[in-house]
């Protein structure tokens, strides 16, 4: 476990902004659930530009213990997975760690296995919610050894073939109980009808991004939709074949929430390469929320800019760092985080810091991530000295001074193994000196060179603690 010296940013001014072109890894939601169609279609695929964190590691590692055959390929930009699809066998030992996608989109696909094939995973794995997609399976005929618990460790005997047909499941705490099902059904005999039966469903944009890569491989799928094209929680998709693609992964939406939120605590401009146009991401939301928060962005020829708002030097109106207090040049919002729950831990520490409160609303969902982010959000910006409320499924912050206190020791930020607190408490540390972000290896699960990038960003304008 390595704690790590947040770098503060002593001075604001023009002559010491950041101004930065950032390169951010792949995205973790793209790469796996390429490998999961790769290793299911007919012929090879080759990823190109994937994520290798490690969430994706784990995937990769399952997939090959299945018997379906990934190789690296070096490539210009470092390197590549092709895919060639292989009968999935068993026996098998699959380690899960505490990725959602792995101990979610595994299961079904390791029931076109034949034989035994066992998931566990880290002590959190134990904790967070897959009754849903264990029932579904059950409904599909899928046997499953589980203990009664409905959770990890578990063990499904694989028959090699799963023969498909109308399933009803409780989507409300997770959408990727939704892109499990979608994403095994091509296979299927029948194929699947999947109905939601929870009065709700986050993360919608993930659920779009499992449809759209399904049609890229050749899947046909039907989405009940009302009058305004969002889904009404049924979905259909047909049994076919899957025709192995050549696709380049785009960078982590997601994962550039701190860069953005960098350039708007410290001032200068952030540019984010290869941002697309169009992007199915819950993150390419960021672009019109860190707007609302009073950031200037906009396309340019290198890629997406991010500058601070208000004057040139960012901080608050008397010029430079006062250490924790809130910065003129940033705008509290009233927001709902619904669909876009990834978001919020650093939305949630550029709120921390803005002149006006905030309220992030409708995210109680995300009590059931790597940790209860509501309430390690609200726990460790409060031990700071500042003012978060929370509710069953919201998030109120009023911004107040922040600083480590009279803390002798290093103040350690936790992060309760979770990759996004440990970025919330790098944010954060831009504004409040003292600050030392707990095992900040915990941000290798999608971003495996994290610190790195933090100080490639912040050259000369940033300062160790």
């Amino acid at each position: 476990m390595t704690n790590w010296p947040a770098p503060f940013i002593e001075k604001r001014d023009p002559s010491r902004g950041i101004n930065a072109v950032i390169t951010i890894p792949g995205s973790k939601s793209v790469t796996n659930r390429a490998l999961i169609l790769a290793a299911i279609s007919q012929t090879p695929s080759t990823i190109r530009r994937p994520l290798s964190s490690r969430d994706t590691d784990l995937m990769v590692k399952a997939l090959r213990s299945l018997g379906c055959q990934i190789d690296e390929v070096k490539s210009e930009d470092g390197f590549d997975y092709v895919v060639t699809p292989k009968k999935l066998m068993g026996p098998a030992q699959i380690d899960v760690g505490n990725a959602g996608t792995v101990m979610r989109f595994l299961p079904p696909i390791a029931a076109f296995a034949t034989g035994l094939i066992h998931f566990d995973g880290d002590a959190r794995s134990h904790e967070r919610p897959l009754a849903p997609v264990i029932a579904a399976l059950e409904q599909l005929g899928v046997s499953i050894e589980h203990g009664n618990k409905h959770r990890l460790p578990m063990t499904i005997n694989g028959a090699g073939k799963v023969k498909g047909g109308v399933v009803e499941i409780d989507a409300s705490t997770s959408s990727q109980f939704v892109s499990a099902l979608l994403l095994m059904a091509p296979a299927t005999e029948l194929g699947i009808t999947i109905k939601n039966i929870g009065d709700s469903l986050p993360s919608q944009p993930h659920i779009d991004m499992t449809i759209s890569m399904l049609r890229l491989f050749g899947a046909t799928v039907e989405v009940n939709s009302d009058s305004d094209g969002k889904s009404k929680g049924s979905w259909r998709v047909l049994p076919g074949k899957l025709t192995g693609q050549d696709l380049i992964v785009e960078p982590d939406l997601s994962n550039a929430a701190p860069f953005m939120a960098a350039a708007m605590v410290c001032g200068g401009t952030v540019v984010i390469r290869d941002w697309p146009k169009q992007s199915t991401q819950p993150g390419d939301q960021l672009r019109e929320i860190f707007t609302r928060m009073g950031a200037e962005i906009k396309f340019t020829q290198a890629g997406l800019s991010i500058s601070s708002g208000g004057n040139s030097s960012g901080g608050n109106s008397s010029g430079g760092n006062s250490s924790g207090t809130p910065l003129d040049s940033i705008s509290g919002i009233d927001i709902d985080l619904h669909d876009v729950g990834e978001l919020t831990p650093s939305i949630a520490a550029v709120a921390a810091l803005a002149s006006t409160p905030s309220t992030l609303r409708n995210i109680g969902h995300l009590r059931l991530h790597e940790t209860d982010r509501l309430s390690a959000l609200a726990t460790e910006i409060n031990r700071l000295g500042g003012e978060v409320i929370e509710s069953a499924t919201d998030l109120t912050i009023k911004p107040k001074p922040l600083s480590v206190g009279s803390s002798v020791a290093p103040y350690l930020f936790k992060t309760y193994e979770d990759h996004r607190m440990a970025t919330a408490g790098a944010i954060i540390g831009l504004a409040v000196p003292g600050v030392v972000v707990e095992n900040i290896e915990t941000s290798k699960k999608t971003l495996p060179n994290f610190p790195e990038l933090w100080s490639q960003m912040l050259g000369s304008a940033g300062s160790a603690n």
